[in-house]
């Protein structure tokens, strides 16, 4: 069966019901894309040119079935410093390269890089490899609702 997703449900809470697709960052970013959910439907999402997904979102079906969208679990480096200061440092020379970039309160997460690392390490922080769910910030001129 074949659900084609055309937009995100504005005023759909999640119930226990829903149907969900655990997406990492890669594929939530596109505004176009497939994927199997968890109950095995086929599902297709059509969002306007420049949206994309988050973990949080609802999307419906032209069928009216509700999908609710996780972020999944994915390989992330996990940065931390000895005081707020450095870690804020940190942050301003990963953002000055344009890195998608998780802010949490005491540490950063990004998508693993060799060469980033290095610099981060360079300037007195620690990296470690983990996994966990990563929802990078959308930017200044990104117009997305947070949930």
């Amino acid at each position: 069966m074949r659900f084609d997703c055309f937009k995100k449900a504005a005023d759909h809470e999640c119930s226990g019901e829903d149907d969900e697709i655990a997406l990492p960052y890669d594929e939530r970013k596109r505004s176009r894309g497939k994927c199997i959910s968890e109950k095995g439907a086929s599902v297709a999402w059509f969002l306007d040119r420049g949206e994309h997904l988050l973990g949080g979102d609802i999307l419906v079906s032209t069928t009216d079935d509700f999908f609710s969208v996780k972020a999944r679990p994915e390989p992330v480096s996990r940065v931390s410093a000895t005081d707020n200061f450095a870690l804020t440092r940190i942050a301003y020379h990963l953002g000055n390269r344009h890195v998608a970039l998780e802010l949490r309160e005491h540490e950063l997460l990004y998508q693993p890089d060799y060469v980033l690392d290095q610099m981060v390490i360079g300037l007195g922080g620690q990296v470690d490899e983990t996994i966990s769910p990563f929802q990078p910030e959308d930017g200044a001129y990104h117009a997305h609702p947070k949930h």
